[in-house]
């Protein structure tokens, strides 16, 4: 990711333009993470925090309290393996609402050693909007190449449901754009509407993403690299391994009647320096 994209086609790049100008950063709680955003993300770029099994979900609020404070737009995931109870549930919203969380990310989540009364995103769903949360932006997760233990059907039709609560989809990362097209227009033939961005890995060097896949407890937007072996690998292998493909081979299809992609969504892997400097590049190269 050295270069930045390039898009001939007029319409498209148009759309990249925009796009590139709101995209979204996921980042894990980490130690040094707050540290990392203050010196290398602009404030209008939105943010997402990661629920880590390992920290709990305390830690993904607390961050995002934080960042909130610092002026920048934070969506906490809120994971149903990690919010103990509706009375959590209430104290986490009281927390946002207090610092003016806007968006929220809900996750079925890893399971933890934290009882819970939550089974799936759905409950925790449910549970949300029993309460005045405050929330504008509810996003939910989408897996355009299924679930190797969940039934396509099954995971329509959850999907169908969860939709129903929900503001917009970010994918899971899938290295195909014609898989994921393919599926986000088999959304709309099925009724789901929402808008869906596109999970894509960030500018991470390859040394920082094997360090942090090889933790345990990372959250969700690393969880694919240890249970999908072959996905992994692929970011080692020369060539193999370009986010600018699955970008442009979605470019002229966003905004289109026929599926819900509306943008991109960035998993960082926390390294953030290389990853806003490619989206300034790219900015640079459309314009």
């Amino acid at each position: 990711m050295n270069r930045a994209i390039t898009v001939r086609e007029p319409a498209a790049r148009a759309s990249l333009k925009k796009v590139f100008a709101t995209l979204g950063y996921e980042v894990i709680p980490f130690k040094k993470t707050e540290e990392a955003v203050l010196a290398h993300v602009p404030k209008d770029v939105r943010l997402t925090v990661t629920a880590s099994p390992a920290k709990g979900q305390d830690a993904t609020v607390d961050l995002t309290v934080r960042l909130v404070g610092h002026g920048y737009t934070v969506a906490p995931h809120l994971s149903a393996q990690q919010v103990r109870d509706r009375a959590h549930l209430a104290d986490i919203v009281a927390r946002c609402r207090e610092a003016g969380v806007t968006d929220v990310f809900v996750v079925g989540g890893d399971p933890s050693d934290t009882p819970t009364e939550f089974e799936n995103a759905h409950d925790l769903l449910v549970a949300l909007h029993e309460l005045p949360h405050g929330f504008t932006d509810i996003g939910i997760g989408g897996h355009p190449e299924g679930h190797p233990a969940v039934d396509d059907e099954v995971l329509l039709q959850a999907l169908r449901e969860k939709a129903a609560l929900a503001t917009h989809i970010t994918t899971q990362i899938v290295f195909d754009p014609k898989v994921i097209l393919a599926w986000a227009r088999e959304l709309k033939r099925h009724g789901i509407d929402l808008p869906v961005h596109v999970g894509v890995p960030g500018a991470v060097h390859r040394q920082k993403l094997l360090r942090v896949s090889g933790g345990l407890g990372v959250g969700e937007s690393a969880k694919f690299l240890k249970k999908q072996q072959s996905m992994f690998w692929r970011f080692f292998v020369p060539g193999g391994y370009s986010p600018d493909k699955i970008i442009k081979g979605l470019a002229p299809h966003i905004g289109k009647p026929d599926n819900g992609i509306e943008g991109f969504h960035v998993f960082t892997f926390n390294d953030l320096g290389p990853t806003e400097a490619w989206r300034r590049r790219t900015l640079q190269g459309l314009a």
